[in-house]
């Protein structure tokens, strides 16, 4: 079982940065394709960013490229995602998720692909 827990939201002006934080628990960790995924007010979660159980492999979301870099630090079970250039269209609630922890190539961008996830850090930007 793995245990994901996310800290770092706030609320920021439009503009600003944040960096979010997961932790992971279980020993799988390093062999877990990690992801971002985010809830706006009113709207079905959608994908932000991934990052291969290697390190290697990163794919992002359209709305957040050049803005947001995802990042791993597998000697903490820690997967970091800086936002830069917040905008009010970035406010949601943001989630850390775990694929099944077996060292997979395959990168998902759906939430079908994640078996595990954290309870979510609230993000809020204003103009």
């Amino acid at each position: 079982q793995v245990r994901l827990v996310e800290s770092g939201g706030g609320s920021v002006q439009a503009g600003g940065s944040l960096r979010l934080s997961c932790v992971a628990s279980g020993s799988t960790f390093s062999k877990s394709n990690m992801a971002w995924f985010r809830q706006p007010p009113g709207k079905e979660r959608e994908f932000v960013a991934v990052i291969g159980w290697s390190g290697y492999n990163r794919i992002y979301a359209d709305p957040v490229k050049g803005r947001f870099v995802i990042s791993r630090d597998d000697t903490k079970n820690m997967v970091y995602l800086q936002m830069g250039s917040l905008s009010v269209e970035d406010t949601a609630v943001y989630y850390c998720a775990a694929d099944a922890g077996i060292g997979s190539g395959i990168i998902v961008t759906t939430t079908f692909g994640y078996e595990y996830w954290g309870q979510g850090t609230q993000v809020n930007v204003s103009s």
